[in-house]
């Protein structure tokens, strides 16, 4: 079980780029939460395999269509026995 904290920079925030997590973490097994921040980040934690964070964390950095990603910032966090997923 592997845990991460993920913050996305770019035009991340009206481009269905929550949902677009959401889905494939669903699709993937993989517990955690993304929400839109204040400075117009997202932020997101993902709990599950590691070969399914990857995923996810590499979808962060490509973005769904209309997103255009700046930065991603990756930390390593210790897992919390999340379940489900959720957009906030």
């Amino acid at each position: 079980m592997r845990r991460v904290r993920v913050r996305v920079a770019g035009r991340v925030q009206g481009v269905f780029f929550r949902d677009s997590v959401r889905r494939e973490a669903v699709a993937r097994g993989v517990a955690g939460w993304a929400q839109n921040c204040a400075d117009g980040t997202v932020e997101a934690v993902f709990e599950g395999s590691s070969d399914a964070v990857d995923a996810l964390v590499e979808l962060c950095r490509r973005g769904p269509g209309q997103a255009k990603v700046d930065q991603v910032e990756v930390a390593e966090q210790d897992p919390a026995a999340l379940e489900g997923f959720e957009v906030r």
